[in-house]
């Protein structure tokens, strides 16, 4: 989840305006880049126990510490949020998963450069600070009771309004990480292609980056509970978006489904203004009961924008948004699939052509589906397993045909090898770790945190 957005005093008071400004996001192919992100529990390494916020090994201690590599603090009021350097941010999820969002960079080989070095940092401070971190799509072991809450004034709104909407949203916010990565767009027409090959797709990513078969020390029924869980959260923010394969799709159409989707809140003065459940098209006509005869700004749209959680999200660049976080290796894996998919106008061309007949039901009942079974999911052209296939040949060849080298390496399918090696074995992380359960972890968890920490 993201924090404000850069303040822009800009007032919105018209529908075109909002259109404009994710119209904005068009680029040139020369100017597009790949900006990835990841999330990863923190844990103490003695007690595998999640981290509280305060403390002399809690999370401000490991912000803190993290500013020797030259990180500058983000607050809100006095406390200390995140950090940030250039175009690179770290933020708290809500249960104090640490988050990095990348700067958008020009290849796959400066983005895996980009985490490695992340990483690093991370861990020599939490060393001293006795921390581990984790990169599974669920925790393990806590019970989201016992999960601390980090002192953001976004997250105590989002925290009230959840089960109002879902069995589960409160399990999103502290339970779950994930891997991302955003991707730009030419015009309007190559958007709507984008958007709609990765919302059919994202089920493949959901089996390829499965690894979330636990929770509260146990098997929880699901290859993927993070995938699980957001089919359970709030209906009127996720989901697979079936409008956008409609005709007429485009940028205004994705505002009007914005535009309909309840807010959760205005940030003004440094400060969280609960607007849960409210319009935006009443604050556009400054009737928002929350902030009456005010007109929404920029910052007021672009922060909207962040709370709506499809998967695949539209800002002024596109995000993939439907895997588990991961090791080390398959971090950079995720922005090679979609790089590899998006960025090659044949590897486009052959996506789109495999999706463009799946209905909408064929679609949803994919996403239903793949977070219990994995591969051996349904899907228009067979078992998921197959079409996991098909579709890492297609990534492999458009990586190819980029040619984004990078010292002796001359493209960038090197960064697909994890996810090829999880096909051709035709087991999901998530039943490997299962096997490891039932066999040699004698049917515990807690093996995890040696095995899969960074």
């Amino acid at each position: 989840m993201s924090g404000p957005s850069k303040v822009s005093s800009e007032p919105i008071t018209e529908h075109r305006q909002l259109v404009e400004a994710i119209a904005r996001g068009s680029k040139p192919r020369s100017a597009w880049r790949i900006g990835t992100e990841h999330e990863k529990f923190v844990f103490g390494l003695t007690d595998h126990k999640r981290v509280p916020y305060d403390g002399p090994a809690g999370i401000r201690a490991l912000l803190e510490g993290m500013q020797r590599f030259g990180w500058q603090p983000t607050r809100e009021g006095d406390t200390i949020i995140g950090l940030n350097q250039g175009d690179e941010n770290i933020s708290l999820e809500p249960g104090g998963q640490f988050e990095l969002s990348g700067a958008p960079l020009g290849s796959i080989h400066e983005t895996c450069s980009e985490v490695n070095t992340h990483l690093a940092q991370v861990k020599e401070v939490g060393a001293e600070l006795g921390l581990g971190f984790l990169g599974l799509g669920f925790d393990p072991t806590t019970p989201r009771a016992e999960v601390p809450w980090m002192p953001k004034g976004r997250y105590k709104i989002m925290r009230a309004y959840m089960p109002k909407k879902g069995g589960m949203g409160l399990d999103m916010m502290v339970r779950t990480c994930t891997v991302q990565v955003n991707l730009d767009f030419g015009d309007e027409a190559d958007m709507v292609k984008k958007l709609r090959v990765g919302l059919a797709l994202q089920p493949v990513a959901t089996a390829l980056f499965a690894n979330s078969p636990f929770a509260e020390g146990r098997l929880n029924g699901f290859q993927s509970l993070r995938g699980h869980v957001w089919t359970d959260t709030d209906p009127d923010r996720t989901g697979d978006l079936p409008f956008a394969f409609e005709p007429g799709m485009g940028f205004e159409r994705y505002v009007d489904y914005a535009l309909d989707v309840p807010m959760y809140f205005v940030y003004r003065d440094g400060r969280y203004i609960d607007a849960s459940g409210q319009s935006f098209r009443d604050f556009l006509q400054g009737r928002l009961p929350a902030l009456p005869g005010q007109a929404p700004t920029r910052t007021d749209w672009d922060d909207h924008l962040t709370t709506l959680f499809p998967e695949v999200r539209l800002k002024r660049y596109i995000e993939m948004r439907g895997a588990d976080s991961g090791p080390w290796r398959r971090l950079c894996a995720l922005p090679a699939l979609w790089v590899g998919l998006l960025y090659d106008d044949a590897a486009l061309h052959a996506a789109w052509d495999l999706v463009k007949g799946w209905t909408a039901g064929q679609r949803a009942a994919m996403r239903a589906d793949v977070a219990r079974q994995g591969f051996a999911t349904r899907t228009p052209v067979g078992p998921m397993l197959d079409l996991a296939k098909r579709v890492l040949a297609i990534a492999d060849e458009g990586l190819r045909r980029r040619a984004t080298g990078c010292g002796t390496r001359l493209d960038e399918t090197c960064f697909l090898a994890s996810l090829h090696e999880i096909a051709d074995h035709g087991r999901t992380p998530a039943e490997d770790l299962i096997a490891a359960f039932e066999t040699r972890w004698s049917r515990s968890v807690e093996p995890v945190f040696r095995e899969y920490a960074f």
